[in-house]
């Protein structure tokens, strides 16, 4: 037996143990103390920071056992990752390791592996959504503090977070790529207001955020003053590519189970599911191709690939539950049903960049098309 097949053995058999047995809840208090304490479990056994370097508390796996842990982990039906701690896991997380200073690591990353603290993403706002390089919110340089006012949009789960990985302008004279900062920013800094907002799947998951005269020290930038955007593309490029590998592996075997129950006389639906079976075994393919091809080094554009067909995807397996089993079926109605997947994938080409924007980022610097005309 090999080292990767004992590997395997080891995560099913932990995960069939320890996955919970009740469905988690879908927003407030309740999802932020389940999401922490699946975190600390994880944390407890092992099983946290698996791409993480061990220097930085995590187990420094292999790209291999990596994706054989996304595929036990679907399979036993864990709790999907894109809950409470995926941005301080899978952006601010990374992000630290590659840009933070020492002090920065030391404090933050143990306990986003030990599952003591949630954070949020601060980039988006009203207007600067995929641009994010006309964002507006300031912070301004007072000795050595940031004073910060604006207005974020989009940030989930910002009302359970007790800490923002935020973009804000702090050279309103410069280019792009110098105008912007990366900064740490507390989430019960005086000044800071969350407004939960109700998204049409049921859920408040998504949250607007109001900074006023928010202080906010230097020694929380990340990267250095002005160099914002550089940190904030890379944060960018990792969920773009590996951080969703979870979740569409989790998708393709709800394919499988969508053409198990799936009637033998219903020949055009059963083709359908078929194309989406292939479908998705291609996506599965080009993310593993792209996760192995990355390794050791920070995603490029390339992921923008991997994120695009990935919400596309999604979209069109959900319309297709909806279709197979019907408007009122159990397997559709409720907060964990298909009816609530059918509709939080409409958030799928928005979210992260829109499909336009990513095409966009596919054609110039994948394929080195001219660029649009800005």
């Amino acid at each position: 037996m090999n080292s990767i097949t004992r590997f395997r053995q080891e995560a099913r058999q932990w995960l069939e143990a320890n996955v919970p047995t009740e469905a988690p809840p879908v927003d407030g208090l309740a999802a932020r103390a389940f999401t922490l304490a699946w975190q600390k479990t994880l944390a407890q056994f092992g099983w946290a920071g698996l791409a993480w370097p061990k220097e930085v508390g995590g187990r420094g796996l292999s790209v291999l056992e990596q994706i054989v842990w996304f595929e036990e982990y679907a399979r036993a039906g864990a709790p999907s990752t894109l809950n409470a701690s995926f941005v301080g896991l899978n952006h601010a997380g990374p992000t630290l390791i590659a840009s933070g200073t020492e002090a920065q690591k030391a404090f933050h990353l143990p306990k986003i592996l030990a599952g003591e603290t949630i954070w949020c993403q601060g980039f988006s706002e009203p207007g600067a959504g995929s641009d994010l390089a006309s964002l507006k919110t300031r912070g301004q340089v007072e000795g050595d503090e940031l004073v910060i006012n604006g207005h974020k949009i989009w940030s989930s789960f910002a009302d359970l977070a007790d800490w923002q990985e935020l973009l804000v302008r702090t050279d309103p004279t410069a280019r792009t790529s110098t105008a912007l900062s990366w900064v740490i920013c507390p989430m019960n800094a005086p000044g800071i207001t969350v407004r939960p907002i109700r998204t049409m799947a049921g859920p408040y998951k998504y949250c607007e955020v109001f900074y006023d005269s928010v202080r906010i020290p230097l020694s929380s930038v990340v990267g250095g003053l002005n160099n914002g955007w550089a940190v904030a593309m890379s944060t960018l490029s990792f969920e773009r590519g590996t951080a969703a590998l979870a979740l569409l592996i989790g998708l393709t075997l709800k394919v499988e189970r969508l053409l198990t129950h799936c009637p033998k006389n219903r020949h055009g639906m059963r083709m359908r599911l078929a194309r989406l079976r292939a479908e998705g075994a291609s996506i599965r393919a080009s993310t593993y191709r792209f996760v192995l091809d990355t390794d050791d080094a920070v995603p490029d554009a390339a992921g923008s690939l991997i994120r695009l067909e990935f919400a596309e995807f999604s979209q069109r397996v959900t319309a297709a539950a909806i279709d197979l089993y019907g408007i009122d079926a159990a397997e559709v109605v409720g907060s964990h049903g298909w009816g609530h997947d059918y509709l939080d994938a409409f958030s799928e080409t928005i979210a992260g960049g829109t499909a336009e924007v990513q095409r966009n980022i596919i054609a110039e610097r994948v394929l080195g098309l001219p660029k649009e005309p800005r």
